[in-house]
């Protein structure tokens, strides 16, 4: 007999029971239903708070150290079971307490990079336990091809995090980690297959003929000076002026008045080398190099009306008033992320337009603290690029960068604080 007839027949005799089933069953599902919508509405709330914020690698990164998680866990539950006997409830409470630790650790570590852009201790526990879980793990395995499959889950689930640390920390510092000193970049820069700066094939040829030209004229004088025969005096001069002639043809030497200039600053450069022995330079921890700074500073904390307080002082070479001894205000870690980001691009897009900004324009135009811009510029202007800025202005023009004097180039010709050297 077909179910349909069952029912009709259970309906036929129990009309009153075939009623109250059906109202339970309408309010099973409508309750249903509300569960379902309200299910649905956490989904979507959860996917665009957590999920659509994050870029895709980090969604994957998650996924596969789930899944890697798992695989340990599985490996634990085998174990518990075989090696230590637990078996029922107790197995089920026991058997995960190590992923467990290490999903804390790991939780942790994060917490610490983002207050003090270190894992610490917590970082070093991860990779610990994550070892731990799977040589337990692997202990149970009944192949070496399983045993180290064991092995390489945790291993691969502790890669994913340190990687997803990783790229987070460079987001929030604006740097990486370290600075590797065998990379191949700088192994090509050593055996001469690439340039340190982004200078191209001519300039770099044309800087290396003048070189040339510079250490022959300087051979040559050197011989002269030390009387030397003249076979050795004609084979200098033969070098020099095959160096020169070289220059010439593929410099454009003599039409080119920024080459003449970088020549003589070179050959000035190598025939004044005996002048570094005679150089006193001044003791940066010298107590008489801080008398006059700490003089001025008095003179300017008393104010121009002799008001003591005024807590002012003037930089050397440049009109701004600047405040001392004034606390940096108190941010939380994120403001504080978002304002050396906000310095960071204002500092590369500055370095692009061939500016080196002041520690005053980066806290005026980004909001940091005037403390906190002295720091990040003293740690950015030593990058290629704002290096080569700087000793352009020193070696053309003798500029010291003192934090006050931005290289700018405009036009062609490097102005120092927007006035041309010829001013």
């Amino acid at each position: 007999m077909p179910p349909i007839d069952d029912i009709t027949a259970f309906a036929s005799a129990q009309p009153v029971l075939t009623a109250i089933a059906g109202v339970f069953a309408l309010l099973v599902l409508v309750a249903a239903y509300f569960v379902a919508r309200a299910v649905q509405r956490a989904a979507v709330r959860f996917y665009h708070r957590h999920i659509a914020p994050r870029p895709a690698e980090d969604i994957l990164t998650i996924v596969a150290a789930s899944i890697a998680t798992g695989v340990s866990a599985q490996g634990m539950w085998r174990f518990s079971g075989d090696v230590l006997g637990f078996d029922g409830p107790l197995r089920l409470l026991l058997f995960a307490f190590i992923e467990v630790a290490v999903i804390t650790s790991a939780v942790r570590a994060r917490r610490n990079m983002r207050e003090n852009f270190s894992a610490g201790i917590d970082g070093v526990a991860v990779w610990a336990l994550t070892g731990l879980t799977a040589v337990l793990s692997s202990m149970d395995a009944r192949s070496v091809a399983e045993a180290v499959f064991r092995l390489a889950a945790p291993l691969v689930a502790a890669w994913l995090w340190e990687r997803g640390m990783a790229i987070e920390r460079h987001r929030i510092t604006g740097r990486a980690r370290i600075n590797w000193r065998i990379t191949p970049e700088r192994a090509l820069v050593r055996i001469g297959l690439a340039e340190v700066s982004d200078r191209t094939a001519s300039e770099v040829d044309a800087h290396r003929r003048l070189t040339r030209v510079a250490l022959a004229a300087k051979r040559a004088r050197a011989l002269r000076a030390a009387g030397a025969s003249e076979r050795k005096m004609r084979s200098a001069l033969t070098k020099l002026d095959r160096a020169m002639d070289r220059a010439v043809e593929h410099t454009g030497l003599a039409a080119d008045p920024a080459r003449q200039e970088a020549l003589l600053s070179q050959i000035g450069a190598l025939y004044n080398t005996s002048a570094l022995i005679d150089l006193t330079p001044p003791v940066p921890w010298s107590p008489e190099a801080e008398e006059p700074q700490s003089r001025a500073r008095a003179a300017v904390a008393a104010g121009p009306a002799g008001m003591p307080g005024a807590r002012s002082a003037i930089d050397d070479d440049d009109d701004e008033f600047q405040v001392l001894d004034v606390p940096p205000p108190v941010v939380d870690t994120a403001q504080r992320a978002a304002l050396m980001r906000a310095a960071r691009e204002y500092w590369d897009k500055q370095i692009e337009r061939r500016f080196v900004p002041r520690a005053a324009d980066i806290a005026h135009e980004t909001g940091v603290s005037l403390a906190s811009a002295r720091e990040y510029r003293a740690l950015w202007k030593l990058e290629p690029k704002a290096h080569a800025l700087l000793e352009a202005a020193f070696h053309e023009h003798g500029i010291v960068d003192t934090g006050t004097f931005p290289a700018i180039e405009t036009e062609q010709v490097l102005t120092v604080n927007g006035s041309s050297p010829a001013r």
